[in-house]
């Protein structure tokens, strides 16, 4: 219920999303259904609730027979069969049937906290990858631009209206372009494998160059206790101390006596004898200090659930005010601004108005304030996802 409610409280604002949101959410949905983890996950739970539930069935019959010879007499003077079933006390049955329910919902909850930090590992590794891909369309525009000045330039030195350093300026900064653009297809590159491994080695595209709309930040108390009661590792906490209190009910019940009926018959030569047997046996020593042993372990697990909790609502805080500062940090870069200065200091450059050298000194610490942009920009898309992991994976 609390995942529903913030979720509805942030649809309609992600209902503007872009197609590049969709082709994220596709990237999400296929790594769910082929990485290897979540499948080993789900079988393991599955393995582990069988076996739960086989501990609370009734136990097999047994069948006794037992041949007597005597001496004078021919063949078996007289013979026994006992057939008999032992049972526990039905509400013993009944308490370990909650506390399998409640095992179950554990491994639930177990398998949607391991599931949310794969989704978001995968999420984030997207966001690099935007990153990456606005940051390589920078880097060709840089280089389309150096190309083009380099042919003004050199056509400028053959008509002895440039210098040779003017061109050298240029032909460095390619290179420095060049290499920027190996570093940027190097982490690409290690970012798309990281990303295939994740989806159990199936390969992905993903050149997604627009971040997806994600909801305004603000920070308040009531969001910060709403994220941290949504929390999966808090629900894992919570789960596991409710089942560990049931635990503690299954084996107050221990000391309650094991039942046994059955069968018995008596043959003697031509005679038999047919009888029930009832009986049981009293748990005396098998039941020392379980209900203790079980007790300690609700303890700590309540305590748990404090330290998951106290953890968990220091860490939303945190987020929540990194992404204001972040928000504000990339709200004072005016992208706008820098882009058409970059086509001013051209045009100057080219009309002669400007130096290659002051060209370059003035574009240089534009581009560096353009990705410097792009790096903030990317923190707080990044600190969103941190924030909203419980509740908002497909965005």
């Amino acid at each position: 219920m609390i995942m529903r409610r913030i979720y509805m409280a942030v649809c309609l604002v992600l209902a503007s999303a872009s197609v590049m949101a969709q082709d994220l959410t596709d990237v999400l949905l296929s790594v769910e259904r082929n990485n290897k983890e979540l499948q080993a996950l789900q079988k393991s739970n599955e393995s582990q609730l069988v076996e739960y539930r086989s501990g609370n069935i009734l136990e097999d019959p047994t069948i006794e027979y037992s041949p007597f010879f005597a001496p004078g007499t021919k063949g078996v003077a007289s013979s026994e069969l006992v057939v008999k079933l032992g049972f526990d006390f039905p509400t013993l049955y009944a308490s370990r049937n909650k506390a399998g329910k409640m095992q179950q919902t554990v491994l639930d909850m177990q398998y949607q906290l391991r599931r949310r930090d794969i989704l978001l590992e995968v999420k984030k590794i997207c966001l690099d990858l935007i990153r990456l891909n606005q940051e390589r369309a920078l880097l060709d525009e840089r280089m389309r631009n150096a190309d083009e000045l380099l042919v003004l330039f050199e056509r400028r030195l053959a008509e002895g209206d440039a210098s040779l350093l003017d061109v050298n300026k240029i032909r460095m900064d390619r290179m420095n372009v060049n290499t920027e653009v190996v570093q940027n297809e190097t982490e690409r590159a290690g970012l798309m494998q990281s990303l295939t491994a994740l989806n159990g080695n199936e390969p992905l595209a993903f050149d997604a160059a627009a971040y997806p709309a994600v909801p305004e930040i603000a920070y308040s108390d009531s969001l910060c206790d709403t994220l941290a009661n949504a929390d999966f590792a808090v629900r894992v906490a919570r789960a596991s101390a409710e089942q560990a209190v049931q635990e503690v009910s299954v084996n107050r019940q221990n000391w309650i006596p094991k039942l046994e009926v059955g069968y018995r018959r008596n043959t003697d030569m031509d005679d038999a004898v047919n009888g029930f047997l009832i009986g049981g046996s009293v748990p005396i020593f098998t039941s020392a200090n379980k209900v203790k042993s079980a007790k300690a372990k609700a303890v700590g697990a309540n305590l748990e659930v404090e330290n998951v909790q106290m953890q968990t609502e220091a860490q939303v805080r945190s987020l929540l005010n990194t992404a204001v500062q972040l928000r504000r940090t990339a709200d004072t870069y005016d992208t706008e601004l820098m882009y058409s200065t970059l086509r001013l200091l051209r045009t100057a450059v080219e009309n002669g108005e400007l130096s290659i050298i002051e060209y370059y000194v003035e574009a240089d610490n534009i581009y560096k304030n353009l990705q410097a942009y792009m790096t903030v920009e990317n923190q707080y898309q990044q600190t969103v996802a941190e924030i909203y992991k419980n509740v908002m994976l497909y965005y």
